[in-house]
Formats: structure tokens, sequence, C-alpha cells
């Protein structure tokens, strides 16, 4: 197992599906530019005999590597936190900064129960994910248009600009009921919204992206065609920004953005609360 690459492995370790270690972890190591990171999760390290068995893997790469690995870890047991305390590695356990300060605060112990983040907690909280969810899945890509009243947004962009992507997110992470529709190059060519959209132009907002990339992303799909060509990509997004400003409908250029920060910014921008809470 020997690492050439001179990065740095960064382990995230939980006793459920490891989500929320990532999240933490993962935006923590976004503040240091100049090193590299090979990431790597453990996930369900619930029982004492798993978290010997992570001990064992992570001893191991460090040994390999030369480098000591970076842990972020969010598993509740005591006792499995002790042994992986032993690992030869950074340990940041993220219960231990933040859950005795709490409970000082609070003056109330914590239970230290398994799974409370990603679990069903409450019922109705994942009732209304799951109904938006399906929202989504009926809506995209145009589908589901007599629906659009329900739609808290509906995403509009040319094809492969990420959407559906954003609008799953939406609807999974914040309970958002998000419809999205592909605009065609004749609406692009018209600089006209589709007819069944006007009657939601409150409710829409557009994405865009670089050409370059979008070219890359169609040329996966259909290599060497029209419709991934870069002038023909070049076209539609211009045409698009241009009936952006046109119809005063808000927009941006997710480029760059995680899906994260697009979700978060469509919800800002259009004053969508969350539903999840």
């Amino acid at each position: 197992m020997s690492d050439a690459t001179g990065k740095r492995w960064v382990f995230f370790l939980s006793d459920r599906t490891g989500i929320t270690a990532e999240t933490l972890g993962a935006t923590l190591l976004t503040q240091f530019d100049e090193a590299e990171f090979k990431q790597s999760t453990l996930p369900f390290i619930n029982s004492e005999d798993k978290a010997r068995a992570a001990v064992e893997y992570i001893d191991q790469v460090a040994g390999s590597s030369g480098l000591k690995p970076i842990v972020f870890s969010t598993t509740v047991s005591d006792e499995v936190r002790v042994i992986l305390r032993g690992a030869n590695a950074l340990f940041l356990d993220l219960f231990d900064l933040f859950v005795p300060q709490l409970e000082g605060e609070l003056n109330v112990k914590s239970m230290h129960r398994e799974g409370r983040a990603h679990g069903i907690a409450d019922r109705d909280t994942y009732q209304i994910r799951i109904d938006a969810m399906n929202y989504a899945l009926n809506h995209d890509d145009g589908v589901g248009e007599d629906g659009y009243e329900d739609a808290q947004v509906i995403l509009i962009a040319p094809s492969r600009c990420g959407k559906t992507p954003a609008s799953i997110y939406l609807a999974m992470q914040h309970g958002v009921f998000a419809a999205n529709y592909p605009l065609t190059p004749e609406d692009l060519e018209n600089q006209r919204l589709p007819r069944i959209l006007e009657p939601h132009r409150d409710k829409l907002y557009g994405l865009s992206i670089e050409p370059d990339r979008l070219h890359h992303i169609r040329s996966e799909r259909r290599r060497g065609s029209q419709y991934a060509s870069l002038p023909q990509v070049s076209f539609e997004l211009r045409q698009a920004e241009s009936l952006y400003k046109r119809q005063r409908i808000p927009s941006s250029d997710t480029t760059n953005m995680s899906i994260e920060e697009i979700a978060t910014m469509i919800m800002q921008e259009k004053g969508i609360r969350r539903r999840t809470f």
C-alpha cells in the first residue's frame, strides 16, 4: 500500500453513515489550500471489534505512507472512542470538542445515543423530505407541468446545466418542492419563456455555467455531436443569460459552486425557508 503521491490520508469515522464527519471534516480541510489529501470514509464503526480493525488499517496506512493520517470521528460509544484514540493518527473527535461544553451550558448530560444525526427522529420532518423528493422526481426536466402551482422554485437552464442535481438536493436536504424545466434552443432563440412557465415566473430561477464546462459535460454523453459542440453550448448559454436579463429572472453562474452553495443561494434569493426542522 505504498503511497508515492505525498498526499496525507484523512479518515472520516462514524458509527453510522459518516456524512456528518465528512461534512465537518471536509469543511475544515478547505482552509488548507497548500495541503493535498486522500480521503476515506469508514462508516458503521459501532463495535469494539470494528474499532480495532479500523485502527489496524489506519496504522498500516500511516506506516506505508510515512505521514500520520488525520482522523475525524463522530462515534458516540466511549468504549469505541478509547480504541480509536490509540491509532497512529491525529485524532479529532467532534463530540469531544463540543458535547462537554454543551453539557456544561445546558446543565444536562448528553444521551450518547448512536445515529441521532441521520435517524428518523421526527416522523413529520421525514415525511416532508420524502414528499419533496417525490415532487422533484415527478417534476424533473419539464415533466409534470400541471403540478407547478405546488412548486416553491422552478429551475430553468439549457440542458445539462445542473438543474436536476440542484432540485434533488433542495428536496432531500431542505424539504423544498423544486421543479426544473429545460430551455430548448428554440426557446433561447426566440427569447421568450415557454408558455407553461409564464404563470409561474415569480418561482423561476436560472442556472448557467461556463461554456467549456458545459461542453465537457455534454461530450461525456454525446461526444462529437452538434449538441455537445463548443459553438452550440456557447450560443445556448449566451442566449440563456440574455433571456434571464430580458425576463428579469434571478440567475447565477454555478461553475465554481458546490451543490450545497447552489441550494443555499437559491433559497436565499427566492426567500425559501427550510422545511426539515
